[in-house]
């Protein structure tokens, strides 16, 4: 008998910047739509887009909503759309078509999606335009829970995942300033040079980025704290750094 493998199942975009945003980068990926009465008036025109294209949308009670979206933190909306996962690069080499911006975010080994949802919301606050993923089986991808917790910022950014990471941060250094963020080791971010666009590898907060990945970049930054605590939560982490280091040159 032959085998054929199960689709990935469609993506549950939940609350209501989350939901605006896919309908403003990506309309033709909407599927269907459901929503509470309460949301109805931020439903209404986006309702009127899928009655133009033909696509269902419904009111239902917060209950049926919650079945439908899998959490009861959906915000009274849900889309149904195509599912996404991260751009996968050929080879050791940035798309030429990327926008250059003074920060590219590299998650090496970040499994929490609710981590990479808010790196992605503080990342495209920042002005960022891509978001770099290593390509391990511990690095979370693209699902329901981290387009929810990005609050839209990852339909602003260009997710791709690297085939060999530490291959490809080699191959960017020159173009890049590639720097690793460590708890501690690291040198303040004031002090890293503001020459060139900088690309900040970050880590799980258990092991930071991984040996390969650390061999790989030309510095380290850390975050100094007051000493109480040992360090911050990576997503927290990553929204000072971002805030330090956006003035870095394009």
């Amino acid at each position: 008998m032959e085998y054929h493998p199960r689709p990935p199942e469609p993506h549950r975009i939940c609350g209501a910047n989350p939901v605006k945003a896919v309908f403003l980068r990506r309309p033709e990926a909407v599927l269907r739509l459901f929503y509470t009465e309460a949301m109805r008036r931020v439903a209404g025109p986006l309702c009127a887009h899928l009655a133009r294209t033909r696509r269902p949308y419904r009111e239902v009670l917060p209950e049926e909503l919650g079945r439908i979206a899998g959490t009861p933190h959906h915000g009274g909306i849900c889309a149904i759309t195509q599912v996404r996962f991260a751009e996968r690069l050929p080879g050791p080499a940035l798309p030429a078509d990327l926008p250059v911006s003074p920060l590219l975010p590299v998650l090496d080994r970040i499994g929490n999606p609710h981590n990479l949802g808010a790196i992605a919301r503080s990342a495209a606050f920042f002005g960022c335009r891509g978001l770099l993923l290593a390509d391990d089986p511990a690095q979370a991808d693209l699902s329901d829970a981290s387009f929810r917790t990005a609050e839209g910022g990852l339909e602003l950014l260009r997710v791709m995942r690297a085939r060999a990471l530490p291959e490809l941060l080699r191959a960017m250094r020159g173009q890049y300033l590639v720097v690793a963020a460590v708890a501690a080791g690291g040198v303040a971010p004031a002090a890293l040079p503001r020459d060139r666009p900088l690309a900040l590898v970050l880590g799980n907060e258990e092991q930071g980025p991984s040996a390969a990945a650390l061999e790989a970049c030309e510095a380290r930054v850390s975050l100094a704290g007051g000493g109480m605590v040992e360090s911050l939560n990576v997503s927290a982490a990553a929204a000072v750094l971002f805030h330090a280091l956006q003035g870095t040159p394009a």
